[in-house]
């Protein structure tokens, strides 16, 4: 007796009355719409590993912010290491040497400035509580009036603004936070030498956990960051420095009192970039509005645009056109992800970070390197 057989259909293939569960149940994922869920499903479970990684190194800042701080030092600091050991340096004395040098110059800058700052503390709080004062005044009585209740609730907000954070929600004032400062400072200088001693054989022990097809590409990539790494820092450092400049001379021409502690605070905050420098100027506008007027106020706001706008559109492409190849919109976004993240530092260090995940991101999908992409190391 002969069998009966089904017929295929027109492409070869069974009917689905005839194909097993699991085959059916793979059709549902080969079309279109499948693959588009399959690869929201592995992003979004990337998303929660991210977040999962942020939440806990933001947990652990005693140990975080040094390795971080000191990881994106040794990467401005290696040139000078790699210098003194082409010329016969051993490497412990390359390393010990530029560690102290660049240690006591940093030391000196930072306590030469902070000690200004502070000893010019009490006339700049209350040359600013008479600005602020002078303000609020032109605000509830000028054109388009606000009330105290507007100002007030404002300021609240401003406030809780720079003091969110995970980071800096936990710090308590006194003894603890003097005592969580002098402990991070201290285990980010033993971090930082032997990032600077050992960098090579950390890097290369971390990357032999990968599989051995991905280690060039792993090692790649982290070469390419500590160069985006060491050239942000250094490209911050002059560019700061140079906005300190053009507002001391400013201030100097103007005749402002404070006129160096002003520069100062300009210099400290250009760390924080697009908007570090001109929010730190805002406390130069009120010293001016006090002590010379309105006039040489609006004079001291015009020349700290000016000094943003050159920042922006010349220092930034000369000093780190090579190095941060991310759009301004991205930097804001950091900065202000940073800043909800992990308060001050959170916003100090988002940018290198958001420009080594870039760098990183760019290696290990393949992209071709463009003109302005730093070229790799030789090895």
């Amino acid at each position: 007796m002969e069998r009966s057989h089904v017929s295929p259909d027109s492409h070869g293939a069974e009917p689905s009355r005839t194909q097993s569960p699991a085959a059916r149940m793979s059709a549902l994922w080969a079309d279109g719409l499948g693959r588009a869920s399959i690869r929201a499903v592995q992003a979004l479970s990337l998303l929660a590993l991210a977040w999962v990684a942020v939440v806990a190194a933001t947990r652990v800042p005693l140990v975080t912010v040094p390795v971080l701080v000191a990881l994106i030092l040794a990467s401005a600091m290696a040139p000078a290491v790699r210098w003194l050991a082409a010329r016969g340096f051993p490497r412990s004395l390359a390393v010990l040497s530029s560690f102290l040098v660049i240690i006591a110059v940093a030391a000196g800058v930072v306590g030469g400035i902070v000690a200004l700052v502070r000893q010019q503390a009490p006339v700049l709080a209350a040359r600013a509580e008479a600005g602020i004062g002078q303000l609020q005044q032109f605000i509830t009585t000028g054109p388009v009036a606000l009330t105290g209740a507007q100002i007030d609730a404002a300021r609240n907000e401003f406030q809780k603004f720079l003091a969110g954070g995970t980071l800096g929600a936990d710090a308590l004032t006194g003894l603890r936070t003097a005592g969580e400062i002098a402990a991070g400072t201290v285990l980010t200088a033993v971090i930082l030498f032997f990032f600077l001693k050992d960098g090579e054989r950390i890097r290369s022990f971390l990357i032999g956990f990968l599989p051995g097809n991905h280690q060039g590409k792993a090692q790649l990539a982290a070469e390419r960051s500590l160069l985006v790494l060491g050239g942000y820092v250094r490209g911050t450092l002059i560019i700061a420095a140079i906005d300190a400049i053009l507002v001391l001379v400013g201030l100097l021409i103007l005749r402002v009192p404070l006129a160096v502690p002003l520069a100062a605070v300009v210099f400290l905050g250009g760390f924080i970039p697009i908007i570090g420098a001109t929010t730190a100027g805002s406390l130069a506008v009120l010293v001016a509005l006090v002590e010379n007027g309105p006039v040489p106020a609006l004079i001291v706001l015009i020349i700290l645009v000016a000094a943003n706008q050159f920042e922006h559109h010349i220092l930034q492409p000369v000093f780190m056109g090579r190095v941060l190849r991310i759009h301004g919109l991205v930097i804001i976004l950091a900065l202000t992800a940073g800043a909800t993240l992990a308060g001050v530092v959170g916003a100090l260090l988002a940018v290198p970070l958001a420009a080594v995940g870039w760098t990183i991101y760019r290696t290990l999908s393949g992209r071709e390197a463009t003109a302005g992409d730093p070229p790799a190391p030789s090895a």
